[in-house]
């Protein structure tokens, strides 16, 4: 295996319902229709899980599926490796269907396809770290060297150089999902799934592990699909965010999207307290470039975010900033006004944006 880079595989999901209960597929048209969550568990004594879910996940890139407790958000993921049977839709990873897959072909894909990272570590704690890392590859059956070089690699690559022969239990929780991560690499699957990674962490270990995360992912380049209920963690992970709400997906968009435009007020909730400064990038509010000679001498770059372009204005003694690309070409300017506007919260930031665009 050597060093290989590992791309993900993309995911498609398209009219996904789930309704748990005995006859679930009977109330799919009534769903349809309009019968709310609350309605079907009364009147039928059924549960609404999922309602026409409908996502388009790129290859490569992290999708967040957030909600609050009960808002589907497992069960959703659950659904990706088939854990949980839908009543109906479609799972489609590349150009298979997951839903259609008979037993054989869903083991294979579970084993060499897809890998788990758990809110709970899920580590055997009668193995030791290297035991534990190179666990997948063993259900694969492959040559024991090939198991134990794979599961050093990873070990160290996560922080863990030294520790390989610990077990679980003399092991801090932060260290414990370290194990899990490297777990799910060594199983060089396309696909990383991971339902509350982080949520048991104490949150300076957490952010810690986002950046690791954030890190790895800049290899690896694999298709991640992260649950979580917090919003900062959500936005800090994903390249792209699905907020659910009782089994449905509320909105979904890049982070600066939803924090910009929420679609409505359970979203516009969920980001008033936010910290817009530290979260919108300044190519979100950039407008077009101008002429050669007009653009401003001092610049930042794509990905800086509103607190440090303000900074770096503020230092130069300057009201307005360019925003450059990687090859340094100018893609468009950015005032102070704009960028003080854009700060502030829902209605009035639109309205500050209009004045200064």
């Amino acid at each position: 295996m050597g060093n290989r880079k590992i791309g993900g595989l993309g995911i498609e999901i398209k009219h996904l319902y789930k309704i748990f209960g005995p006859d679930g597929a009977d109330y799919i048209k009534l769903v349809e229709d309009g019968l709310t969550k609350a309605e079907l568990n009364s009147r039928y004594g059924h549960i609404l899980g999922l309602r026409d879910i409908n996502i388009s996940m790129p290859a490569g890139g992290i999708q967040v599926i957030m909600g609050l407790s009960g808002s589907g958000k497992s069960t959703l993921i659950r659904h990706i490796n088939r854990l949980i049977d839908p009543t109906s839709g479609e799972v489609l990873i590349g150009s298979e269907d997951v839903v259609k897959m008979d037993s054989k072909q869903l083991r294979e894909f579970r084993r060499h396809r897809t890998a788990m990272v758990f809110q709970k570590f899920a580590l055997l704690p009668h193995r030791t770290v290297v035991e534990n890392a190179l666990y997948g590859l063993e259900i694969q059956g492959a040559p024991r060297t090939r198991q134990v070089d794979c599961a050093m690699r990873w070990i160290e690559r996560v922080g863990l150089k030294g520790f390989e022969r610990k077990y679980p239990n003399q092991l801090s929780g932060g260290m414990q999902q370290r194990v899990g991560l490297a777990r799910a690499l060594a199983n060089d699957a396309p696909i990383l799934l991971m339902d509350e990674a982080f949520s048991a962490l104490d949150p300076l270990i957490r952010m810690d592990m986002q950046t690791v995360l954030l890190d790895l992912q800049k290899e690896i380049k694999k298709t991640i699909v992260f649950i979580t209920h917090d919003l900062d963690e959500a936005l800090r992970l994903g390249d792209r965010i699905a907020i659910l709400r009782d089994g449905e997906v509320v909105q979904q968009g890049t982070g600066q999207e939803i924090v910009m435009t929420p679609a409505n007020e359970y979203i516009a909730s969920f980001v008033r307290e936010v910290n817009r400064a530290r979260v919108l990038k300044i190519e979100t509010i950039a407008l077009g470039p101008r002429t050669a000679a007009s653009v401003p001498r001092v610049s930042v770059p794509v990905g800086a975010t509103l607190e440090e372009a303000a900074r770096v204005m503020t230092r130069a003694g300057e009201t307005e900033i360019a925003v450059v690309d990687p090859d340094r070409q100018t893609i468009g300017t950015v005032t102070l006004e704009r960028v003080l506007a854009s700060m502030v919260d829902g209605v009035e930031m639109k309205t500050a944006l209009r004045g200064t665009g």
